[in-house]
């Protein structure tokens, strides 16, 4: 596997899709540091010689966008910063909830967890 800013790319895909497997590099950013680093095929990652790769890091480098570490701190200090001054969405993340208006009564499991099931009360049958 080949290493770019200190994340292991897979090496059987295409290199814009490989690049994506870093945080913080979508479809748009991976097509913009292929083109950066010279490529006007999209070669798969195997393919790739020492010197490539080392113009796709140089070119990853070089990009004025925030990766990996750094972005992965930006976001954790900016959802803290939210929980300290107590707004709405900052008591949202400090309770596990979803913080942005999506309903909770259905759904949100993925925030919420497993599904507890709570005891109700026995329903009796009219006659």
């Amino acid at each position: 596997m080949a290493i770019v800013a200190g994340v292991n790319i897979p090496d059987n895909k295409r290199l814009d899709i490989a690049l994506q497997s870093i945080f913080g590099v979508g479809p748009v950013v991976a097509k913009r540091i292929t083109a950066d680093a010279g490529f006007s095929d999209n070669p798969k990652v195997r393919d790739l010689s020492e010197q490539d790769l080392a113009r796709v890091r140089l070119s990853v480098d070089r990009s004025d966008h925030t990766i990996e570490g750094d972005l992965r701190r930006e976001v954790a200090s900016n959802i803290r910063r939210l929980v300290d001054i107590r707004s709405y969405r900052g008591l949202r993340h400090r309770s596990g909830l979803p913080s942005k208006g999506q309903r909770t009564r259905t759904n949100a499991r993925t925030k919420r967890g497993r599904r507890a099931t709570v005891a109700g009360r026995k329903r009796t049958i009219a006659k």
